[in-house]
């Protein structure tokens, strides 16, 4: 029996406007009233994901930044694991081509969450995210100067072929740090996070149900692209949306509707809803 429901965020929950279906809206509350704990894991932080738990029924625990940390609702930390600043650096001196686009993350709160060494607030591909996080965006060069703490994860973003490549070569050095990777190759966009060495949304989301008492089998999950790929991998019920990367699909997991078909939805109605009835 499920007693666990795991959603990735944008391009599961999230229909391709950036909002949530009011189906899904209505199972996540039918799931709740059933006793069933709901975990939102994005590679999303706290204040980014904001607008779209706080339209949603709760309670809800929000495993953020890939992995990294964990939170209630109402910003209480469950669980944190930062990435050394030591590790931080490496992984700048690494990527010298990227600096343009690299930003160190961090755990604070409202002003320099988020700092780059420049934002250009005009560039087309960039644009949207820096709106919509603008009061938590800082600028300082160079961006090593900003690690005066360890912060959550060290963020790259660019076009599909260059951060595919960089997460290869990133990924060389995992016992340092893990590597976390994004693709929207409809936008040609990807993302490419580092955190704390062994955090992935499959580990915290593991830890998370350890201290719950939940085993993998009263776990369900619900995603669609590569940083999902162990929080499906651990769920003893994994389900791909129909939006999904191929590579994942060839997996042979069950495979729902698309974010535009309310697909979380029904993935619950078959799994969840219609086995309790």
């Amino acid at each position: 029996m499920i007693h666990l429901i795991a959603l990735d965020i944008d391009g599961t929950l999230l229909d391709s406007h950036g909002t949530v279906p009011d189906a899904n809206r209505a199972a996540l509350a039918r799931a709740i009233e059933m006793g069933i704990e709901i975990v939102l894991a994005t590679g999303r932080r706290f204040d980014f994901a904001r607008p779209i738990f706080e339209s949603l029924p709760g309670p809800l625990t929000l495993i953020l930044s890939n992995g990294a940390i964990v939170k209630t609702r109402d910003g209480q930390t469950l669980m944190r694991n930062l990435l050394p600043r030591e590790m931080a650096r490496a992984v700048l001196q690494r990527a010298p081509q990227h600096r343009e686009t690299a930003a160190v993350v961090f755990d604070r709160p409202l002003e320099g969450q988020v700092v780059f060494e420049t934002v250009d607030w005009s560039d087309p591909r960039h644009s949207p995210y820096f709106h919509a996080n603008r009061p938590f965006i800082a600028e300082m060069r160079p961006l090593e100067d900003a690690l005066v703490e360890d912060p959550v994860q060290v963020m790259f973003t660019g076009c599909c072929a260059d951060m595919r490549d960089l997460f290869d070569t990133l990924g060389a050095d995992e016992s340092m740090y893990s590597v976390a990777l994004t693709e929207y190759l409809h936008r040609d966009f990807s993302l490419v996070d580092v955190v704390r060495a062994g955090c992935s949304k499959g580990s915290a989301l593991r830890e998370w149900a350890g201290t719950r008492g939940l085993s993998a089998d009263e776990v369900l999950a619900v995603g669609d692209n590569l940083n999902d790929l162990q929080m499906l991998e651990f769920a003893g019920t994994p389900v791909l949306m129909g939006n999904a990367l191929q590579e994942l699909k060839d997996r042979g997991w069950m495979v729902t509707g698309t974010n535009d078909e309310a697909g979380v939805a029904a993935a619950l109605e078959t799994l969840v809803f219609g086995k309790a009835s």
